[in-house]
């Protein structure tokens, strides 16, 4: 089975309209609500995509039954533990005569020691060496980063397989319990070894085999409108992005994880997976929610190589 872990869910409110212009009352063209969190995301892909998951996590009141009722509408199963205070609503809007996209992304609620423990003993009692556990995101409010590494250790005590889409520096500290895969952006892959310069294809490629060479086994890392890289013991492989317009990039890095992870659980080849991965997560991009994998316009635009070159 499949879990994934979102530690602050969200309701995403995404709005369009034509102008935005202070001091005035500003009629919009559309808004959509969506049950949202990089891991909620995740399991919705695989969902699209034919594949099980469980979707879990922490937060609480009515807006994580928002969450947790959309997930259920679409066959999902949730094991979200629940607590005092509200999960967050975040607001993008897409604004027209701008061409731009303005992101307002507010904090989760508080969570306890006490709710922690009772989480990672939920995954102690439930996860198998046949498991895959995915953590992705950001932390409601009194999770601390070295979470990571708590969780890390239960899944590499049960020999299941690890994925983590998380900017924390705690990253790193996961590495000895080799996780199955990383998916950093080029900004979390620089900030991860501290490094402030230019992140050139060479940099890049550099600082994602340090990762495997500590202990990582692959490594996705999304290049934004360039595309993304696989990167491990064996091989470097680069996909580039086809060209779109951006509505809503919010959900693009976790269409592409979510599908990557979907065909290699189908046995598809690391190259079959990331060239589909990159066209998910560029049409998710183009559009107000999740990509429906109409993605022919998109796939002969993308070619995979061998290197960054």
């Amino acid at each position: 089975m499949i879990y994934t872990i979102t530690l602050n869910p969200a309701i995403d409110l995404v709005i369009v309209t034509k102008k935005l212009e202070p001091k005035v009352v500003n009629r919009t063209e559309s808004f959509e609500l969506q049950p949202n969190g990089k891991g909620v995301n995740v399991s919705f892909i695989l969902k699209k995509l034919g594949i099980k998951s469980v979707a879990t996590g922490i937060g609480g009141g009515f807006t994580l039954d928002y969450v947790t009722n959309g997930l259920a509408a679409k066959g999902i199963k949730t094991k979200f533990l629940k607590v005092n205070g509200l999960t967050r609503v975040n607001v993008f809007t897409n604004v027209i005569d701008q061409n731009t996209e303005y992101k307002e992304v507010n904090p989760g609620p508080e969570i306890s020691k006490e709710v922690q423990q009772q989480f990672l003993a939920y995954f102690e009692e439930t996860l198998t060496e046949e498991d895959l556990v995915v953590i992705s995101g950001s932390f409601a409010q009194g999770i601390e980063p070295s979470y990571l590494v708590q969780i890390a250790r239960i899944v590499a005590a049960k020999k299941a397989k690890l994925v983590i889409d998380s900017s924390y520096l705690a990253v790193v500290d996961t590495l000895p319990y080799h996780p199955f895969l990383l998916k950093p952006n080029e900004t979390e892959l620089a900030s991860f070894y501290h490094y402030k310069g230019e992140m050139t294809s060479a940099k890049t490629v550099e600082l994602a085999q340090k990762l495997v060479q500590a202990g990582c086994q692959n490594v996705l890392v999304s290049l934004g409108a360039r595309g993304a890289a696989l990167i491990n013991e064996k091989e470097v492989l680069f996909a580039n992005a086809p060209k779109i317009k951006v509505v809503n990039s919010a959900c693009a890095g976790d269409t592409m994880l979510g599908t990557f992870l979907a065909f290699i659980e189908k046995g598809q080849s690391i190259s079959e997976a990331l060239k589909v991965a990159v066209a998910a997560g560029s049409d998710t991009a183009s559009r107000t929610g999740l990509t429906d994998f109409k993605l022919d316009k998109l796939l002969p635009q993308i070619t995979v190589k061998e290197g960054m070159k």
